[in-house]
């Protein structure tokens, strides 16, 4: 075998089940008697990648973005790829909150990714590709022992491992 292995790392989120989460969410919101008359909207949008909520009160916001982390989960996305800002105050005493949807791999966390690995004092080479990092070695083990060092560290970001060769 003198052809290395490789996996790629990245941090990707199928919209189209960001979008079935969020009509889902949509549809909860309007049927539970706890929120019907908060009259509360959830908006994705879709060129920003950020999903903004606003409802009644302070209560009522923390329901409908519970039902929406609950929808997501079970959709296959990470709460890991939500980043929920801080709620702020909307027109007509009514309150807003926005939920970035974290999407690639930021330049700071793959070099964090990279140190983790070189520490570890696995045989294996890393290189950063924009937002992915490609991960290659002489075997299929040190390549699995390496997806096992990530895993574990428990990054901030959702990651997924592709492309295993």
């Amino acid at each position: 075998m003198g052809k290395d292995s490789s996996f790629d790392i990245v941090s990707e989120i199928d919209m189209q089940e960001v979008d079935n989460g969020i009509n889902q969410a949509k549809k909860e919101v309007v049927n539970r008697y706890d929120l019907k008359s908060t009259n509360s909207n959830i908006d994705l949008d879709r060129d920003q990648d950020k999903i903004i909520v606003e409802t009644a009160n302070d209560m009522a916001l923390t329901a409908v973005v519970d039902v929406i982390k609950t929808k997501m989960i079970k959709r296959g996305i990470s709460p890991k790829a939500l980043d929920i800002s801080k709620a702020e105050d909307a027109s007509g005493g009514r309150v807003r909150q926005e939920i970035n949807l974290v999407r690639g791999i930021s330049s700071e966390k793959a070099k964090e990714i990279n140190q983790i690995i070189k520490k570890s004092k696995i045989k294996v080479k890393t290189q950063i590709e924009g937002d992915k990092l490609r991960i290659s070695g002489k075997s299929r083990d040190l390549l699995q022992e390496t997806i096992a060092l990530v895993k574990e560290s428990n990054m901030e970001i959702p990651l997924q491992f592709i492309n295993f060769r």
